[in-house]
């Protein structure tokens, strides 16, 4: 694997360590310090041998003591098998240590001879067991049974090299000194031997950790410190058995040096977090290669020392025999990995040879049988290949197009567009370039296409230009209805409003001195009739005819369009000194002044046109338009201008009228008009009208609609129509439906209250009136102030009101039936009611809407419609009122279908409250017009 070089980047937890690591260094300075010192002391007896032999014991006590101290501080920083192990590593280190001090108690009790063995030697052999315990108890990661194999082999390996090398450099020599024999030859063996064992454990740990992650330094220290005793021990055994050994040797600077370097292992900070895998990777041969480098040392102290003492011994022969197995062994399981290993590696390149050949197929069928047109081109547009879906896209099978030039089977600008596509890119590879063209088809029909044009001649598997083509024929055709109905009325096909308003922005933007533009609106008179009489069909004819005459009537260059309902517009460019607007608004009167012919009829209408332009100057034009200066030359304004030209046409009758900054007093006057209304409640201008609700089996009033006047103070007596919009769009309607619901419940109590026969009190709810979630207290309020039994009071709302919100609107319709007031839906059957929503409302009545009532015996849907809603209320245990009634003909066939109750002009229009009262005593039918 090859070297990584990139250096690790520090991370947090690094950082914080970066004290610690300083610590410890400094603290390391200091021990290598203090041992050299000892060793010093000890190699030149500066102060005489007895000093050096005391300055030994003493120091080696002190260092084995301070060593385990730190361990088993440290330890409590582990958990699990990693405290375990350290602790015991510690025991061990602290039963040399008591060792050291039995030696030394006797070295001051024997000081001629000490005595050997000795129960010092307890405390030493205590290390000897408990160091190698605690570092197999130490955690290592999860083996499989092949490395745990291999690292067994690979620790025997060391540990029977280590114990050869032994052999050869220390037990060898002591077995032929002699000196002490029995328990003293064994105790001396004993402890390179065992210093052997841990060395081999360490090593063992060593080559795991290899292969798995980052040696730590701990671990090194560790070795490195076992191995320094090792050296010790082996002096020490064999000095002590040829007699010599004495306390202050030069060799006890192995234990002091052992003992300061466990003590740097256990306060070395944690690294492992710092070592990065890949790095853990590099190293992986070494550990591989250890074995076998301590088998070649063994190997060659062996021939050693053959060579120095000529001859051999039994331990050596099987020492090397051993080996030789054990290297046999580790290379059978090498041979039975590397079998495995090619097993595992054929599987994997079959695998990935199925899995690219699936590839390969899926990929096939995506270029083969997918909605987009594969073409791979050289630079000068020759067809070098072509998916078969071409024959299902355009008709054309690959072969018929292969080697011809494709932009010789386009149009003109289409091989235009790809010649500068394949341009854009020829220089840049990898890169793509969309273009939209047309692409020839079998049908003969050319199709509309998106293609993306990719430059792939550096790929040696493609060497060309790519183009995916795909057919957005259908898109593009779908694309444009809908811009089309964006723009356009969907009845005559003229543009519509939104249309109109940009192109008036655009002519406006573009305008020059030279040029004016112009504004015609106009409105149909009389359409309203038509409409209301032969119904919507012969409406829509006359509008589409309309349509068709205003494009008669203007110039080639001029823009038509229709508002909505009878509103139209056109805009007119011209010279500034022509009169080509007005001249386009007279034929178009003229135009509109022959009747359309429907179905052997006659229909008359006429228009009232609006004028307005935008000049440059404050002049008028030769027709007397009046033109618009600066800032005002926007297109709304322009716009807007030119529709209050339009009522002014419309109220004066003539048909035609300019725009006058005159025109603005009317809209100033409304202005004024709403100031006025917020006025009127203060003032006590509001009065209320009712309108009775006759019971059709006995023509008793039963009830009467509350409807809202204004006596204004000079305009006189205001019609709902013109000031309860104004009330909806300035929020005064809270105000004013407020008070005609307090007026209506006084009034009704009043009427009770003089022994007149109980009635029920209708009043309309305001959209912003329903949506108050304090509408039920206030009406609650209301009837305890007025005195009016609840179900006496009727609450009327437009199906609109109640089919938005329709969650909320259901808890607020519950809130005010718990209430017990009567609940009505006003102008049933304009709105969008479902029956599912019909039954989960607590209505009460239905009220059939005018339009349905007015052309009773005319028109046989209008009939059904009405005849079903009567039913519906019936079936739903709903009352029916029916609206609008003014003629004998809808009063009974509104009878034979049963309808409930019914208001209209038939029977009284709206009354003040006096001449209510008298209805109500006298009875309506009597006094009906």
């Amino acid at each position: 694997m090859a070297a990584v070089t990139d250096a690790p980047v520090p991370t947090a937890a690094s950082e914080r360590r970066a004290p610690h690591r300083r610590a410890w260094a400094r603290l390391g300075v200091l021990v290598a310090v203090v041992v050299a010192l000892f060793g010093g002391i000890l190699g030149t007896d500066p102060f005489g041998a007895g000093a050096s032999r005391m300055i030994s014991m003493v120091g080696l006590a002190v260092a084995a003591l301070v060593t385990a101290t730190t361990i088993l501080i440290r330890s409590r920083r582990y958990t699990g098998r990693g405290r375990l192990g350290w602790t015991l590593v510690g025991l061990g280190v602290l039963s040399w240590a008591l060792g050291q001090l039995c030696w030394l108690y006797l070295a001051l009790v024997h000081a001629d001879k000490l005595p050997f063995p000795s129960v010092a030697d307890i405390g030493f052999a205590g290390m000897v067991l408990l160091t190698p315990a605690g570092l197999l108890v130490l955690p290592a990661e999860a083996q499989t049974l092949a490395n745990r194999a291999r690292s067994l082999l690979d620790g025997l390996m060391v540990a029977t090299s280590l114990a050869l090398v032994a052999w050869l450099v220390a037990i060898e020599p002591l077995l032929h000194a002699g000196g002490n024999g029995g328990l003293a030859l064994a105790i001396s063996l004993a402890y390179p031997l065992a210093d052997i064992v841990i060395v081999t454990i360490v090593v063992y740990m060593f080559v795991l950790r290899r292969r798995t992650h980052a040696v730590t330094v701990r671990l090194a220290l560790v070795g490195t410190g076992m191995t320094a005793f090792a050296v010790a021990d082996i002096g020490y055994a064999y000095f002590n058995l040829v007699g010599t050994y004495a306390s202050g040797a030069v060799t006890d600077t192995g234990w002091f040096a052992g003992f300061a370097l466990l003590l740097l292992a256990a306060c070395a900070p944690d690294q492992a977090d710092d070592v990065p895998k890949e790095r853990v990777e590099t190293r992986r041969p070494i550990g591989v290669l250890l074995p076998y480098v301590a088998v070649l040392v063994a190997l060659a102290v062996c021939i050693w020392w053959s060579s120095r003492n000529g001859y051999s011994s039994t331990f050596i022969t099987y020492t090397r025999t051993a080996l030789t197995l054990l290297i046999v062994g580790r290379q059978l399981l090498a041979l039975a990995e590397n079998r495995n290993l090619t097993r595992t590696l054929e599987f994997r390149v079959a695998d990935q040879t199925a899995e690219l050949a699936a590839s390969e197929h899926r990929y096939h069928a995506l270029v083969q049988y997918g909605s987009d047109v594969i073409t791979v081109v050289d630079p000068r547009a020759r067809v070098l290949y072509q998916s078969e879906s071409v024959q299902r896209v355009l008709g054309f099978r690959p072969g018929h197009l292969t080697g011809r030039v494709l932009t010789e089977l386009l149009d003109t600008e289409s091989a235009q567009r790809l010649t500068g596509a394949l341009a854009a890119v020829l220089q840049r590879p990898d890169e793509s370039v969309v273009v939209e063209l047309l692409v020839p088809h079998r049908s003969g029909r050319p199709r509309q296409a998106e293609m993306t044009v990719t430059n792939l001649l550096a790929d040696p598997n493609v060497g060309g230009l790519v183009l995916n083509t795909r057919d957005v024929s259908d898109r593009k055709q779908l694309q444009d209805q809908l811009v089309h109905a964006a723009y356009h009325d969907a009845l005559t096909q003229l543009a519509n409003r939104t249309r109109f308003h940009e192109q008036v922005s655009t002519a406006l933007r573009q305008r020059t001195p030279d040029t004016d533009v112009t504004v015609l609106y106009l409105d149909l008179d009389g359409f309203k009739e038509v409409n209301d009489s032969l119904g919507h069909l012969a409406g829509d004819r006359l509008l589409v005819g309309v349509a068709e005459r205003l494009q008669a009537c203007v110039r080639p260059g001029d823009l038509v369009a229709r508002f909505g309902g009878d509103e139209f517009a056109v805009l007119v460019q011209a010279p500034i000194d022509a009169p080509d607007a007005e001249r386009v608004a007279r034929r178009i009167l003229a135009g509109l002044h022959e009747p359309f012919t429907f179905d052997g009829r006659d229909l008359h209408v006429r228009a009232s046109i609006g004028l307005a332009a935008a000049g440059t100057g404050g002049e008028s034009t030769p027709g007397g338009v009046e033109r618009l200066t600066g800032e005002a030359a926007e297109a709304e304004q322009l716009m807007r201008n030119a529709d209050l030209a339009m009522y002014r046409a419309k109220s004066a009758g003539s048909g035609l009228a300019s725009y006058d900054p005159e025109m603005l007093t009317g809209l100033i006057q409304r202005l004024e008009l709403e100031a006025d209304l917020r006025l009127a409640l203060e003032r006590d201008e509001l009065l209320l009208h009712y309108q009775p609700t006759i019971d059709l089996a006995d023509n008793r009033v039963v009830g009467f609609e509350a409807l809202v006047r204004w006596q204004h103070p000079t305009r006189g007596l205001i019609e709902p129509m013109q000031f309860i919009p104004m009330a909806e769009a300035t929020g005064l309607i809270a105000q004013v439906g407020r008070w005609v619901i307090t007026e209506a419940c006084r009034q009704a109590a009043a009427w009770n209250a003089e022994g007149a026969e109980p009635v029920t009190m209708a009043v309309n709810v305001s959209v912003r009136q329903f949506d108050r979630t304090d509408l039920a207290s206030e009406i609650a309020e209301q009837l305890t102030a007025s005195g009016l039994p609840a179900d006496r009071l009727c609450l009327e709302m437009t199906e609109s009101v109640l089919m938005t919100d329709t969650e909320e609107n259901l808890a607020q319709l519950i809130r005010l039936k718990a209430l017990g007031v009567r609940l009505a839906i006003d102008d049933f059957g304009t709105g969008y009611s479902s029956l599912a929503y019909l039954r989960r409302f607590p209505v009460d009545t239905l009220k059939i809407d005018r339009s349905f009532v007015e052309r009773l015996g005319e028109q046989a849907d209008d009939a059904a419609l009405a005849e079903t809603i009567v039913q519906l209320g019936e079936s739903l245990g709903m009352s029916t009122v029916a609206e609008g009634v003014e003629e004998y003909g809808q009063l009974a066939a509104l009878r034979e279908m049963g309808c409930n109750e019914a208001q209209g002009f038939y029977f009284s229009h709206p009354v003040p409250a006096d001449e209510a009262h008298r209805l109500l005593l006298e009875g309506a039918a009597a006094h009906r017009p």
